[in-house]
């Protein structure tokens, strides 16, 4: 133990401002086809104790491909050169036993999925004191007593059930905390956090957010934060180096990068961010802004004191035109309808049924955006499935196209009828495609089976539907895999439109795609929806999409509706509590904003007894 301590300096040696990173000239290339491909060129980065440097960037563009080379993580066909220095030593060169001393030891990485991170078999506890006995020549009770302190230390709520668990037992939120408490437990100077809020909800995000932040003051580890999410970066990041096509394109303080970014790709990823404040009208948030700077008795910057009023008048106006615009929605006809809905997960062997859902009630009116919003758990996914008719309602009425499909058999004939006007678009488009069908047959197959179109009438409907979602006409031969995200996302959509819908239910349809990528399938439903006329429940925990798309809202919480009106009342001014508390949780990308929304939400959660 003690020739380890004096091998290894101790976090309490760590002064802030110490190098722990640098990285010189690093380039990372991958052996495709007998061809050399670069993923990362010439980069030239470095992080001290106790910093953040968040390193952005869109799917392909190398940043997580240049973390795990610093590793020694990439497979086979790669190869790397330039230098990594960790605390003075060279990294790339080292052996695979002089690696894995370093892993775990040194640096510590946090991965995007902790279910895919920790082993299902163990328990939590069992797990980190694994960790600790192979990088610690300490004995099991030592090891355990460390560990739950290391479940403490990150304010898991009952460390020692935690200890016992295993990650199934646990909700997303402490199945992330567990995976810090085993990265953290040998005390790593370096911390990689590869997209590690990205798969949570606003609030569990904010609480990991928070508990990082924490741990960096407390254990001065320097921490390198990988993510394509300009709030996240802006809630937790000291520094920025924004990535593109394997390069860094421009690097700088976090304050600098966000109010003057210089790199047009940077300004071009800044705007592409839906934010709060940034649907229907654009004066809402001049309007939200300028009662905070008359609040501490300031001007807004940009604007003379006249102009600044006839801007506010301009917004009580709008406003009170989209109250009245929702009370003429009601004369339009109604597409969906709940009432006093409770839907239940039916009862399994031994597992007992369970009601996901109880009393709801909402309406979706013809050519009408409903977000449907909330945590995971929450209830918004059973009711979008339940609209389709894959969850059977227990009590209270669902009607579908003036049809109540309460009782309905989910194989009739009459259910399937309903569903011919009713088109779904996924969360993971991947998934959601038949990878051995090109994407041609995937958007026809519901006209083929409906028996809507054949022959050469079908290949002219599979060509207007790819015009429709902007996909060149030759790409309905190729198969989902040699797609991007987006533009899977974008075949999901036209397959879901191929049979004119009345109602489209979209289950966090872009919440697995890059910040800019999102931006253009937002864009792309908003002006589809327009130009269609479909009435459409979007189910998201996204409030700043929710804010570009919805016209009403609807907020859930424990399978309950807490709240719901439309989009400018709900957003602007929130009546429930938790409403609040997630509105406050909503990372924003502006630092000064970002500080002034976490202090907010930490006076809420004071307030309301929430810990």
């Amino acid at each position: 133990m003690s020739d380890h301590n004096n091998r290894r300096p101790q976090p309490q040696d760590i002064q802030a401002g110490d190098r722990v990173l640098e990285v010189k000239n690093l380039s990372v290339d991958f052996g495709v086809d007998k061809k050399w491909v670069p993923a990362a060129i010439d980069l030239n980065y470095y992080v001290n104790a106790g910093e953040v440097l968040a390193i952005v960037g869109e799917s392909g563009s190398g940043k997580s491909a240049s973390s795990m080379a610093l590793l020694g993580l990439l497979p086979s066909n790669s190869r790397t050169s330039g230098e990594v220095i960790l605390n003075g030593q060279s990294l790339l060169g080292l052996s695979p036993a002089k690696l894995r001393e370093v892993r775990g030891n040194e640096v510590a990485v946090i991965f995007q999925e902790p279910m895919t991170a920790l082993n299902p078999v163990y328990t939590v506890g069992f797990q980190i004191v694994e960790t600790l006995r192979l990088h610690n020549a300490i004995s099991p009770a030592d090891a355990e007593k460390k560990a739950l302190e290391m479940l403490e230390l990150v304010e898991l709520p009952d460390p020692a059930k935690a200890f016992r668990s295993y990650p199934h037992q646990l909700s997303g939120g402490q199945r992330q905390r567990a995976m810090i408490a085993q990265s953290l437990s040998c005390d790593p100077r370096l911390l990689i956090a590869d997209e590690p809020t990205t798969a949570l909800d606003v609030t569990v995000q904010a609480e990991i957010l928070d508990l990082m932040r924490n741990l960096r003051n407390k254990l001065n580890s320097a921490i390198v934060l990988i993510t394509h999410d300009m709030g996240v970066v802006a809630d937790l990041s000291d520094r920025i180096a924004v990535m593109r096509q394997g390069r860094i394109v421009e690097s700088g303080t976090s304050h600098d990068i966000f109010k003057n970014p210089q790199h047009p790709y940077t300004q071009a990823l800044l705007a592409a961010v839906p934010r709060l404040g940034s649907g229907g009208t654009g004066n809402a948030s001049v309007d939200i802004i300028a009662s905070v700077a008359a609040a501490a008795g300031a001007e807004l910057e940009g604007f003379d004191s006249e102009e600044l009023h006839q801007r506010e008048e301009a917004t009580r106006v709008e406003l009170a035109g989209l109250k009245a615009a929702e009370h003429v929605a009601d004369t339009r006809a109604v597409v969906l309808e709940l009432k006093n809905v409770a839907i239940e997960y039916p009862k399994q062997g031994r597992v007992p049924a369970f009601r996901a859902v109880e009393g709801a009630t909402l309406t979706v009116h013809q050519g009408q955006v409903v977000g449907l919003v909330g945590e995971s758990g929450s209830g918004k996914t059973t009711i979008g499935r339940a609209a389709v008719g894959l969850l059977p309602v227990c009590e209270g009425s669902l009607v579908v196209n003036g049809r109540e499909i309460a009782g309905m058999k989910s194989n009739s004939k009459a259910m399937w009828e309903v569903r011919r006007d009713i088109g779904m678009v996924f969360q993971d488009p991947s998934s959601s495609l038949n990878p051995r069908l090109p994407i041609g047959e995937s958007i026809g197959e519901p006209m083929y089976l409906s028996g809507v179109a054949k022959g050469g009438e079908l290949q002219k409907r599979i060509e207007r539907l790819l015009d429709m979602v902007e996909l060149p006409r030759s790409y309905r031969n190729r198969y989902p895999h040699e797609l991007s995200g987006g533009q899977k996302q974008r075949v999901g959509i036209a397959r879901a439109l191929s049979l004119e819908p009345k109602l489209m239910v979209a289950d966090e349809p872009t919440s697995a795609l890059d910040v800019s990528v999102q931006a253009t399938v937002l864009q792309l439903f908003q002006d589809l929806q327009k130009e269609m006329g479909f009435a459409s429940l979007f189910v998201t925990h996204d409030l700043a999409v929710i804010d570009v798309l919805a016209d009403h809202i609807v907020v859930m919480r424990n399978g309950r509706i807490v709240e719901q009106g439309p989009r400018d009342e709900v957003l602007r001014n929130p009546q429930q509590a938790y409403t609040q508390r997630l509105m406050a949780a909503v990372p924003v990308p502006d630092p000064v904003e970002q500080r002034e929304r976490r202090e907010l939400r930490a006076k809420l959660a004071k307030e309301s007894g929430v810990s």
